[in-house]
Protein backbone atom coordinates (compact mmCIF):
# COMPACT_ATOMS: atom_id res chain seq x y z
CA UNK A 1 0.00 0.00 0.00
CA UNK A 2 1.28 3.53 -1.00
CA UNK A 3 2.11 5.47 2.18
CA UNK A 4 1.94 9.37 2.37
CA UNK A 5 2.27 12.00 4.48
CA UNK A 6 -0.04 14.67 4.86
CA UNK A 7 1.56 18.09 7.05
CA UNK A 8 -1.25 20.94 7.54
CA UNK A 9 -4.85 19.73 7.62
CA UNK A 10 -6.73 23.08 7.58
CA UNK A 11 -9.60 22.93 4.95
CA UNK A 12 -7.17 21.72 1.71
CA UNK A 13 -5.02 19.61 3.79
CA UNK A 14 -8.24 17.69 5.31
CA UNK A 15 -9.53 17.37 1.96
CA UNK A 16 -6.39 16.13 0.24
CA UNK A 17 -5.92 13.44 3.23
CA UNK A 18 -9.26 12.41 3.00
CA UNK A 19 -8.73 12.05 -0.58
CA UNK A 20 -6.11 10.09 -0.53
CA UNK A 21 -7.90 7.65 2.19
CA UNK A 22 -10.60 7.33 -0.20
CA UNK A 23 -8.39 6.45 -2.36
CA UNK A 24 -6.79 3.57 0.08
CA UNK A 25 -3.83 5.08 0.39
CA UNK A 26 -1.40 5.01 3.99
CA UNK A 27 -2.09 8.50 4.73
CA UNK A 28 -0.02 9.68 8.14
CA UNK A 29 -1.40 12.96 9.14
CA UNK A 30 -0.07 16.00 11.75
CA UNK A 31 -1.35 19.46 12.40
CA UNK A 32 0.18 22.03 14.72
CA UNK A 33 -3.22 21.91 16.41
CA UNK A 34 -3.34 18.26 17.07
CA UNK A 35 -7.44 18.45 17.42
CA UNK A 36 -8.10 19.19 13.83
CA UNK A 37 -6.44 15.74 12.57
CA UNK A 38 -9.36 13.73 14.81
CA UNK A 39 -12.13 13.62 11.95
CA UNK A 40 -9.14 11.97 9.44
CA UNK A 41 -7.81 9.49 12.38
CA UNK A 42 -11.33 8.45 12.86
CA UNK A 43 -11.63 7.77 8.97
CA UNK A 44 -8.32 5.51 9.56
CA UNK A 45 -5.26 8.11 9.05
CA UNK A 46 -2.09 7.18 11.35
CA UNK A 47 -1.64 10.21 13.24
CA UNK A 48 2.18 11.48 13.65
CA UNK A 49 2.70 13.01 16.85
CA UNK A 50 6.30 13.72 16.26
CA UNK A 51 7.76 15.06 13.02
CA UNK A 52 10.84 13.15 12.96
CA UNK A 53 8.42 10.18 12.49
CA UNK A 54 7.47 11.82 9.00
CA UNK A 55 10.12 10.12 6.76
CA UNK A 56 10.03 6.81 7.93
CA UNK A 57 9.70 3.91 4.84
CA UNK A 58 11.16 7.19 2.89
CA UNK A 59 7.35 8.01 1.99
CA UNK A 60 6.97 11.70 -0.07
CA UNK A 61 5.89 14.04 2.21
CA UNK A 62 2.74 16.70 0.97
CA UNK A 63 2.45 19.82 2.72
CA UNK A 64 -0.62 22.07 3.05
CA UNK A 65 0.62 24.75 4.60
CA UNK A 66 -0.27 28.92 4.95
CA UNK A 67 3.18 30.50 3.06
CA UNK A 68 6.88 29.42 2.64
CA UNK A 69 7.66 30.32 6.45
CA UNK A 70 5.63 28.08 7.70
CA UNK A 71 6.43 25.17 5.52
CA UNK A 72 10.22 25.86 5.88
CA UNK A 73 9.96 25.89 9.84
CA UNK A 74 7.99 22.28 9.27
CA UNK A 75 10.52 20.75 7.26
CA UNK A 76 12.98 21.59 9.89
CA UNK A 77 11.38 19.90 12.87
CA UNK A 78 11.39 16.91 10.46
CA UNK A 79 15.11 17.09 10.28
CA UNK A 80 16.89 14.65 7.59
CA UNK A 81 14.55 13.98 4.81
CA UNK A 82 16.31 10.60 4.22
CA UNK A 83 15.75 10.64 0.04
CA UNK A 84 11.92 11.23 1.19
CA UNK A 85 10.16 13.89 -1.35
CA UNK A 86 8.92 17.16 -0.36
CA UNK A 87 5.87 18.23 -2.25
CA UNK A 88 4.30 21.51 -1.12
CA UNK A 89 0.88 22.10 -2.59
CA UNK A 90 -0.17 25.67 -0.83
CA UNK A 91 0.91 28.94 -2.68
CA UNK A 92 4.35 30.69 -1.89
CA UNK A 93 6.65 33.13 -4.19
CA UNK A 94 8.63 32.02 -6.61
CA UNK A 95 12.05 32.81 -5.17
CA UNK A 96 10.69 31.21 -1.94
CA UNK A 97 10.04 28.17 -3.77
CA UNK A 98 13.20 28.04 -5.28
CA UNK A 99 15.10 28.53 -1.66
CA UNK A 100 13.36 25.70 0.44
CA UNK A 101 13.99 23.50 -2.46
CA UNK A 102 17.80 24.56 -1.35
CA UNK A 103 16.78 23.91 2.17
CA UNK A 104 15.09 20.66 1.81
CA UNK A 105 18.00 19.14 -0.53
CA UNK A 106 20.45 20.37 2.43
CA UNK A 107 18.20 17.85 4.71
CA UNK A 108 18.97 15.08 2.12
CA UNK A 109 15.12 15.36 0.32
CA UNK A 110 14.08 16.08 -3.62
CA UNK A 111 11.83 18.41 -4.15
CA UNK A 112 8.64 18.50 -6.12
CA UNK A 113 6.47 21.95 -5.50
CA UNK A 114 2.85 21.23 -6.44
CA UNK A 115 0.24 24.14 -6.14
CA UNK A 116 -3.58 23.39 -7.04
CA UNK A 117 -5.87 25.68 -7.94
CA UNK A 118 -8.89 24.18 -6.98
CA UNK A 119 -10.21 23.94 -3.39
CA UNK A 120 -12.34 21.65 -1.15
CA UNK A 121 -14.74 19.94 -3.55
CA UNK A 122 -12.14 19.74 -6.11
CA UNK A 123 -9.55 17.92 -3.76
CA UNK A 124 -12.39 15.40 -2.64
CA UNK A 125 -13.17 14.71 -5.73
CA UNK A 126 -9.60 14.58 -7.31
CA UNK A 127 -10.35 17.19 -9.63
CA UNK A 128 -7.44 19.58 -8.77
CA UNK A 129 -5.63 21.06 -11.35
CA UNK A 130 -1.69 20.29 -10.40
CA UNK A 131 1.45 22.53 -11.60
CA UNK A 132 4.46 20.70 -10.84
CA UNK A 133 7.74 22.70 -11.00
CA UNK A 134 10.79 20.58 -10.49
CA UNK A 135 12.99 17.86 -12.15
CA UNK A 136 11.33 15.67 -14.49
CA UNK A 137 12.73 12.63 -12.64
CA UNK A 138 10.78 13.49 -9.61
CA UNK A 139 7.32 14.36 -11.02
CA UNK A 140 7.83 10.82 -12.87
CA UNK A 141 8.13 9.15 -9.84
CA UNK A 142 5.56 11.12 -7.96
CA UNK A 143 3.10 11.23 -10.75
CA UNK A 144 0.89 8.04 -9.53
CA UNK A 145 0.41 10.28 -6.44
CA UNK A 146 -0.61 13.38 -7.54
CA UNK A 147 -2.95 11.57 -10.21
CA UNK A 148 -5.00 10.65 -7.21
CA UNK A 149 -5.76 14.13 -6.59
CA UNK A 150 -5.72 15.98 -10.21
CA UNK A 151 -7.26 13.65 -13.08
CA UNK A 152 -4.06 15.36 -15.67
CA UNK A 153 -1.00 16.76 -13.07
CA UNK A 154 1.22 19.23 -15.06
CA UNK A 155 4.47 19.39 -14.92
CA UNK A 156 5.13 23.00 -15.87
CA UNK A 157 9.23 23.31 -15.51
CA UNK A 158 11.70 23.86 -13.32
CA UNK A 159 11.42 24.60 -9.38
CA UNK A 160 10.08 28.19 -9.75
CA UNK A 161 7.89 27.93 -12.50
CA UNK A 162 5.28 25.78 -10.52
CA UNK A 163 4.61 28.95 -8.23
CA UNK A 164 4.33 31.09 -10.74
CA UNK A 165 1.79 29.99 -12.44
CA UNK A 166 -0.09 29.76 -9.71
CA UNK A 167 0.71 33.15 -8.61
CA UNK A 168 -0.60 34.29 -12.25
CA UNK A 169 -3.56 31.97 -11.86
CA UNK A 170 -4.58 33.64 -8.20
CA UNK A 171 -4.03 36.73 -9.51
CA UNK A 172 -6.97 36.24 -12.09
CA UNK A 173 -8.95 35.14 -8.63
CA UNK A 174 -8.49 38.10 -7.56
CA UNK A 175 -8.58 40.75 -10.43
CA UNK A 176 -12.03 38.29 -11.70
CA UNK A 177 -13.85 38.76 -8.93
CA UNK A 178 -13.45 42.39 -8.25
CA UNK A 179 -14.38 43.22 -11.70
CA UNK A 180 -17.75 41.09 -11.29
CA UNK A 181 -18.13 42.88 -8.49
CA UNK A 182 -18.00 45.76 -9.76
CA UNK A 183 -20.17 45.60 -12.57
CA UNK A 184 -23.02 43.83 -10.75
CA UNK A 185 -22.83 47.12 -8.27
CA UNK A 186 -23.41 49.82 -11.38
CA UNK A 187 -26.06 47.48 -12.99
CA UNK A 188 -27.89 47.05 -9.81
CA UNK A 189 -27.89 51.02 -9.11
CA UNK A 190 -29.35 51.36 -13.23
CA UNK A 191 -32.02 49.80 -12.55
CA UNK A 192 -30.75 46.62 -14.81
CA UNK A 193 -32.06 43.80 -13.37
CA UNK A 194 -28.86 41.21 -12.27
CA UNK A 195 -30.43 38.46 -14.21
CA UNK A 196 -30.93 40.09 -17.71
CA UNK A 197 -27.22 41.12 -17.42
CA UNK A 198 -26.39 37.72 -16.88
CA UNK A 199 -28.34 36.80 -19.84
CA UNK A 200 -26.11 38.86 -22.25
CA UNK A 201 -23.22 37.66 -20.15
CA UNK A 202 -23.12 34.20 -20.12
CA UNK A 203 -23.05 33.19 -23.64
CA UNK A 204 -19.89 36.06 -24.48
CA UNK A 205 -16.41 35.92 -24.68
CA UNK A 206 -16.41 38.06 -21.47
CA UNK A 207 -17.85 34.90 -19.49
CA UNK A 208 -16.34 33.28 -16.53
CA UNK A 209 -17.73 30.14 -14.76
CA UNK A 210 -16.19 31.45 -11.31
CA UNK A 211 -19.39 34.50 -12.08
CA UNK A 212 -22.20 32.08 -11.71
CA UNK A 213 -20.37 30.21 -8.71
CA UNK A 214 -19.73 33.75 -6.98
CA UNK A 215 -23.02 35.37 -7.75
CA UNK A 216 -25.43 34.27 -5.69
CA UNK A 217 -22.94 34.47 -2.36
CA UNK A 218 -22.32 38.21 -3.66
CA UNK A 219 -26.63 39.05 -3.77
CA UNK A 220 -26.90 37.39 -0.22
CA UNK A 221 -24.22 38.23 1.20
CA UNK A 222 -23.23 34.96 2.17
CA UNK A 223 -19.45 34.48 2.70
CA UNK A 224 -19.36 32.14 5.59
CA UNK A 225 -18.04 28.15 5.10
CA UNK A 226 -15.30 29.79 2.76
CA UNK A 227 -13.04 27.17 0.46
CA UNK A 228 -10.80 30.05 0.40
CA UNK A 229 -10.37 32.71 2.48
CA UNK A 230 -10.33 36.74 2.13
CA UNK A 231 -7.21 36.84 3.70
CA UNK A 232 -5.19 33.98 1.86
CA UNK A 233 -5.94 35.96 -1.44
CA UNK A 234 -4.73 39.44 0.18
CA UNK A 235 -1.55 37.74 0.96
CA UNK A 236 -1.31 35.36 -2.49
CA UNK A 237 -2.03 39.26 -4.19
CA UNK A 238 0.76 41.03 -2.46
CA UNK A 239 2.88 37.81 -3.06
CA UNK A 240 1.96 38.14 -7.41
CA UNK A 241 2.76 41.39 -6.97
CA UNK A 242 6.64 41.38 -5.50
CA UNK A 243 7.25 39.12 -8.08
CA UNK A 244 5.91 41.18 -10.90
CA UNK A 245 7.80 43.92 -9.23
CA UNK A 246 10.92 41.33 -9.30
CA UNK A 247 10.17 40.96 -13.40
CA UNK A 248 10.00 44.46 -14.02
CA UNK A 249 6.18 44.28 -14.89
CA UNK A 250 4.10 47.29 -14.43
CA UNK A 251 1.49 46.43 -11.89
CA UNK A 252 -0.53 49.88 -11.63
CA UNK A 253 -3.62 48.27 -12.21
CA UNK A 254 -3.28 45.63 -9.61
CA UNK A 255 -2.35 48.31 -6.77
CA UNK A 256 -5.92 49.52 -6.00
CA UNK A 257 -7.30 46.23 -5.71
CA UNK A 258 -4.50 45.24 -3.35
CA UNK A 259 -5.03 48.68 -1.26
CA UNK A 260 -8.66 47.69 -1.04
CA UNK A 261 -7.91 44.36 0.76
CA UNK A 262 -5.15 45.50 2.97
CA UNK A 263 -7.56 48.18 4.09
CA UNK A 264 -9.52 44.88 5.09
CA UNK A 265 -6.77 43.38 6.98
CA UNK A 266 -8.13 42.15 10.61
CA UNK A 267 -11.51 42.47 9.94
CA UNK A 268 -14.44 40.49 9.52
CA UNK A 269 -14.10 39.73 6.17
CA UNK A 270 -10.58 37.94 6.86
CA UNK A 271 -12.02 34.54 7.08
CA UNK A 272 -14.94 34.56 5.28
CA UNK A 273 -14.99 33.20 1.50
CA UNK A 274 -12.81 35.60 -1.01
CA UNK A 275 -16.10 36.54 -2.66
CA UNK A 276 -16.33 39.02 0.22
CA UNK A 277 -14.71 41.78 -1.34
CA UNK A 278 -17.76 42.29 -2.48
CA UNK A 279 -18.52 44.07 0.20
CA UNK A 280 -14.96 46.57 -0.78
CA UNK A 281 -16.59 48.01 -3.81
CA UNK A 282 -18.78 50.62 -2.45
CA UNK A 283 -18.33 53.30 -0.41
CA UNK A 284 -19.78 53.77 2.59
Amino acid sequence: MTSVAVLGTGLLGTAIATRLLHQGLNVHVWNRDSSRIAPLAAMGANVIDDLEQVVENHRPIITVLRDASATTSVIDGVGHLQGSTVIPMGTMGVEESRNLAKHVAGQGGSYLEAPVLGSRPQALNGTLLVMAGGEALDFNQQHELLTHLAEQPMHVGPVGSGAATKLALNQMIASLTHSFSLSIRLIQQSGVPVETFMKILRPSALYAPTFDKKLQRMLDQHYSDPNFSTALLRKDLRLFLEEAAAAGLQTNGLQGLATLLEDAQGGDLDDQDYCALHELTVLR
